[in-house]
């Protein structure tokens, strides 16, 4: 029985470049080389996309270091509509050389350019399947704004927020600012609307620190988002797309727990493993799981979902409120989403295979 061809797509052009080339040395180290053939595609921080070494080493994540896909010198091709041959040009050369027919990508990408629906368009105008999520559900789970949009549309708690985009803040910014007096006294969290892994976001204890940590968010955005600091448990859980029309399937909770930092930041996530425990079964009662379990399926369902994603929650004194959807989210074996779906049944092994499933399950 021949393989199934699978694109593995990393790298891209936003501020988590190195995060997607180290959920790229996840799955290549670990997808079932019995079942799937894997052609590793990077994307460099330009744009280029280029074939590259299948080698996880390379590619993961190690101290002090960041991994970066550099240019080569060879340009991938993609197939023209109702074809599947991958090549790419050399163009050293000049020569053309063939990779071979595709039956799946498998875009391991993070934040914008790649988790937020542009990709999957470009997939879905060449008519090749793809894992996770579609354009809308892409789109909207990126961008804050809407996202919170659709979970209030749909009686899902969120964090109390106020949003506000840079020509606001350029030329009013007094209204923004009793805008955001509604949310309370300090701390509140001032986050990019449309970025990921923690980047350009700061925790604002005192009002004193609110325009620079402004700034530092439209530095990667131009719009931003100020949320409510809530005091409570930070507590996840996996969604994964159900089978042939049934509802999405929801792993067990896990908590982060982080020590010795403000927050859950890029350091902690990414370079600092001794600031954080991850949790995985989190200590929650049967009755506080089952509605967290319900929450994160009804979230999924809000923004269209398909394939996977994280649902990350506050359990506060009031009860659960959701803080984000991540549709790509982590997915090194040591991520939250693969070590969830683990303590629910299933290896990260047989999780890539499922993914993968699902995309040719959808395209049908």
């Amino acid at each position: 029985m021949a393989k199934t061809r699978v694109a593995l797509l990393f790298g891209g052009r936003s501020s988590e470049h190195s995060i997607s080339c180290a959920t790229a040395a996840g799955v290549m180290g670990a997808i079932d080389r019995t079942r799937f053939d894997l052609i590793p595609i990077g994307i460099t921080q330009k744009g280029i996309l280029c074939p590259v070494d299948d080698d996880p080493q390379k590619w993961a994540l190690t101290a002090g270091e960041l991994p970066v896909v550099e240019f080569n010198g060879k340009k991938i091709i993609w197939p023209e509509l109702g074809q599947h041959e991958l090549r790419y040009t050399d163009m050293t050369t000049g020569l053309t050389e063939s990779l071979g027919d595709v039956d799946v990508v498998f875009p391991v990408l993070h934040g914008p350019y790649g988790e937020d629906g542009t990709i999957q368009g470009f997939l879905e105008l060449l008519e090749i399947a793809y894992v996770g999520n579609g354009v809308f559900a892409s789109a909207a789970g990126m961008d804050k704004e809407f996202t919170k949009a659709l979970f209030m549309a749909a009686g899902v708690p969120v964090t109390p927020h106020v949003v506000i985009r840079e020509q606001q803040w350029l030329t009013d910014p007094e209204s923004c600012l009793e805008r955001v007096k509604g949310l309370g006294t300090p701390p509140l969290f001032v986050k990019p609307a449309r970025a990921g892994s923690s980047v350009g976001v700061s925790k604002v204890s005192n009002m004193d620190a609110f325009a620079a940590a402004c700034e530092e968010a439209f530095a990667h955005d131009n719009k931003l988002v100020v949320e409510r600091g809530l005091v409570g448990r930070e507590v996840e859980c996996a969604v994964l797309e159900g089978h042939l029309g049934k509802r999405p399937r929801v792993s067990v909770a896990g908590e982060i727990i982080v020590k010795g930092r403000e927050f859950y930041d890029f350091e902690a996530k990414y370079r600092d493993e001794a600031s954080v425990d991850l949790i995985v079964p989190a200590d929650l009662t049967a009755e506080q799981l089952d509605e967290m379990q319900s929450i994160a399926r009804k979230a999924f369902e809000a923004i269209g979902g398909a394939g996977l994603a994280r649902v990350d929650f506050f359990l506060t004194k009031d009860g659960f409120f959701v803080n984000e959807i991540n549709t790509m989210p982590g997915f090194t074996p040591l991520s939250m989403f693969p070590s969830l779906w683990q303590a629910s049944g299933i290896a990260y092994k047989d999780l890539i295979s499922e993914l993968i499933d699902l995309a040719l399950q959808e395209k049908g």
